[in-house]
Formats: C-alpha cells, sequence, structure tokens
C-alpha cells in the first residue's frame, strides 16, 4: 500500500476551506472588474531564465527548477509579477495601455514553511501598465482598500514607503553594489528586530551611514512628522517624497487617511521595485506579516522588450490571509454551500426530484438532491454536517398535488404542502 502523505508546505483543502477560498476569489474578482481590471493567465512552467532573470536574493534559490523530458531548463512561477512582465512583452501589441489586470493563481516557493506560509500558495495580483502617473500608485492602495472592504476584513493598514528615496540615501553614501542587500536587510527589520539590522548595516556601509539610513527607517510620528524626516535626511529625493504627498493628499480627500501608514522601513525584498512600494497588516495580528504587498516595477519588462512599460501593482497572500482570520477568529464570508437540499422519500419520485430542485435553481438557489430513500434522520443529518439549511419535501401525497414541504433544519419548524413557488421565498428566508 502507498502511504497517502502530502509534500511538506503542500496541502490539501476540504470542502469548507476551499469554499470559503473560492468565494473569496469570486468576491475578488467581483472588486477587481468593477475598477475595469480584466482577468489573465499564464502558465505554472516557465523557461528558468525568464523566472531568475530578475527575482534575486533569496528568491532564486527557493525556485522548483529543473529540466523536463525535452531537456529544457524549467521551472516553476514563484510569484505571478514576473511572468506577467513576460506576458506583457509577449503580447503588448495586442493589448492596449494602460492595461489594468488581475491574475488570481497559485505560486511555489520552496521556502521554510511557517504560520501562514507554504510552498504552494494562491496570490491574487492586481496591476497597471503603462503609465508612471501617480494616480496608478494611488488606484492600487484604494484597490487594497476595496478589496478587503469587500472580504469584509477590517482592522487593515496599508503601510508604504518609496524605494527612491532610500536609492538617494545610498547614492548620497556611495552604496554602490551593496545598494540590494542593503534594501533586504532593511526588510528584515520586523522579522529580526533594530539591533540586528543595525549591525548588518553597519558591516555593509558602516556605522555612520547605518544610523542616517536607519533615522529614515525608524521615523515616526505621524504620515506628516515622517514626510518632514524623509525631505530632511534625502533632500536630492524631492521628486520621490512630493509624490509621497500626492498620495497621501488623495487618501485623505477619499476618506483612506486613517488606513494609510507612511513608514520608511517598507522596502520590499525583491530587486524589481523601483518606486512606491507597499505592505498591508492585520492590526490586530502583525506577527503573521504582511498579506498583500507590492509596488512599482518600472523596469521590469525590460528583460523581455524594449519598450517602456512602467508597471504597479500588488498580491494579496490569500493561504497567509485566511491563516491569519482564523488565527483571530474573524469569519470573511460564509462558505458557498446548498441553499436546500431534496430529500429522497421514494425512490420511484427520482425524476420528480430533480425536476424540484431544477425549478429552486431557476430562481437562483442552490440546490442539492439526495440520492438514495435513506431514513430521513440519516438525510438530515447529512445536510447538517453541510451546513445546508433547508430540506424540501415531496412523497407520494404531496406529489398528487403537486405541493412540497420545506423544513428549517435550525429550527425545526415545517411548512407543509406548499407550492414549488412558495417553497422558493420561503428557503429564501431560511437562507437569509
Amino acid at each position: 500500500m502507498i502511504q497517502p502523505r502530502v509534500l511538506k508546505g503542500f496541502r490539501d483543502f476540504l470542502p469548507d476551506q476551499e469554499s470559503q477560498r473560492q468565494r473569496i476569489m469570486h468576491v475578488l474578482a467581483e472588486t477587481f472588474g468593477a475598477i475595469g481590471f480584466v482577468p489573465i493567465d499564464t502558465p505554472i512552467l516557465e523557461y528558468t531564465e525568464i523566472l531568475l532573470g530578475k527575482g534575486g536574493g533569496e528568491t532564486d534559490k527557493q525556485v522548483y527548477r529543473f529540466e523536463d523530458q525535452g531537456g529544457r531548463d524549467v521551472a516553476m512561477r514563484f510569484d505571478l509579477t514576473v511572468p506577467f512582465a513576460r506576458f506583457m512583452a509577449a503580447h503588448l501589441h495586442e493589448l492596449y495601455l494602460p492595461f489594468k489586470r488581475f491574475h488570481m493563481a497559485k505560486a511555489f516557493r520552496g521556502e521554510n514553511t511557517q504560520r501562514g506560509r507554504y510552498r504552494e500558495f494562491v496570490q491574487c495580483d492586481f496591476d497597471i501598465v503603462g503609465t508612471t502617473a501617480p494616480s496608478a500608485d494611488f488606484e492600487i492602495i484604494l484597490m487594497i482598500d476595496r478589496a478587503f472592504r469587500a472580504m469584509g476584513v477590517n482592522g487593515v493598514r496599508v503601510h508604504f514607503a518609496h524605494r527612491g528615496v532610500f536609492n538617494a540615501v545610498l547614492a548620497s553614501l556611495s552604496v554602490g553594489d551593496d545598494a540590494p542587500e542593503v534594501l533586504r536587510i532593511v526588510d528584515k527589520l520586523r522579522k529580526i528586530g533594530a539591533e540586528d539590522v543595525r549591525a548588518q548595516l553597519s558591516s555593509l556601509i558602516g556605522p555612520s551611514g547605518a544610523d542616517r539610513l536607519l533615522e529614515i527607517v525608524n521615523a515616526d510620528g505621524g504620515n506628516a512628522a515622517v514626510l518632514d524626516t524623509m525631505r530632511r535626511v534625502a533632500p536630492d529625493a524631492a521628486v520621490h517624497t512630493d509624490r509621497i504627498e500626492t498620495i497621501l493628499n488623495a487618501a485623505d480627500e477619499l476618506g483612506l487617511g486613517d488606513r494609510l501608514v507612511l513608514d520608511p522601513s517598507i522596502t520590499r525584498g525583491l530587486d524589481y521595485y523601483t518606486g512606491i512600494v507597499f505592505e498591508t497588516f492585520l492590526v490586530d495580528l502583525p506577527q503573521i506579516g504582511s498579506v498583500c504587498s507590492g509596488g512599482r516595477y518600472d523596469n521590469l519588462a525590460g528583460l523581455y522588450t524594449k519598450e517602456e512599460l512602467p508597471g504597479v501593482g500588488a498580491s494579496i497572500g490569500l493561504d497567509r490571509l485566511m491563516a491569519g482570520l482564523e488565527e483571530l477568529g474573524v469569519a470573511t464570508m460564509q462558505a458557498g454551500g446548498a441553499d436546500a437540499i431534496v430529500m429522497c422519500l421514494d425512490e420511484n419520485l427520482m425524476a420528480h426530484y430533480h425536476l424540484i430542485a431544477e425549478q429552486l435553481r431557476a430562481a437562483g438557489l442552490r440546490v442539492e438532491v439526495y440520492p438514495e430513500p435513506r431514513k430521513l434522520g440519516q438525510q438530515f443529518a447529512f445536510a447538517e454536517k453541510k451546513g445546508i439549511p433547508a430540506a424540501i419535501l415531496c412523497g407520494d401525497e404531496e406529489h398528487a398535488v403537486g405541493a412540497v414541504n420545506v423544513r428549517d433544519l435550525r429550527t425545526r419548524e415545517t411548512a407543509d404542502r406548499v407550492s414549488v413557488e412558495s417553497a422558493v421565498e420561503l428557503v429564501r428566508g431560511i437562507r437569509g
């Protein structure tokens, strides 16, 4: 016998979990579409040179890479952004700019597993390509806020900063090839703490350089005060700090100011980010890390095309988000099970039971049919285990008069001998 086991970092999803995940993805798709984002898809497997061209750092070590049956060097996508850059370069002349896409699919990283972090995971990405306008940066922030509100998730804060400000400080410190490593060290601040970050920075750029950079990283006192600190420490970054001010003003005007945090410690570890960068945290569970991250990546597609394709986007880590909400005991929305089940009282009425179900479905209800005439207690137990709130019963007497009985499985109350049309309204009321 082969042991039915699953690889470390990979998971099976039982119906309740998968229903919840599918429902969230449906709500997100509706939310993205309402702002003009359109869906795309890309292959799980890519040529390795595509994926590793601009990943950088630890990511390259985590890629699932192998030689396929044709002797090709291939790898599984570690995120949805790099394949998107390849997608844009390949299909640029079939699309329009600015192009707003969303993509919800699995990605793979061979990293150490921990709470909310797996080797197979679902990302929900949304991007705007073909414009450098601050409006696009702000629209991604707006999209993050709308997405979490649509999922019913409150207590969320979007932290953001600008890579350009860091780059200006690093340039003034004459940091050259070590700049990507400096950014990755700062990105670990929440994981390893300020003392270890300062020690690692000092070894690369010296104690005085570390102190100057950390003056920005540790700035606090509210968004306005943090922006003032950034302008003072990085006077050469005025074009970037002005963009930050534009975004903050827009957030205030739309009522997002209390949910947007200017946080210079946000750098993002991937090399391809060039401008605004985002991370999103659950206020009551910050230790789980960011549940939605991203930023501007104006040079990413330059690996695949000579056309300029500036872009900005973010990605919701659905698995980490669901793990965090489960730990907090927060339910985003009910799983998408059936609204009612047609019980089997007489196997000779099988076709009629399916007819009833079709009539209820035509009215917009989700309906199951129990397949065999077991004891009613067993059928009720089955329905309750699946979380189905209503049961439709029809025996010989009800069939003879064209009626059904509707039972509320939570209150045990039954409406006898009602029409199918009336049953629709009763089930809607039971469902709530």
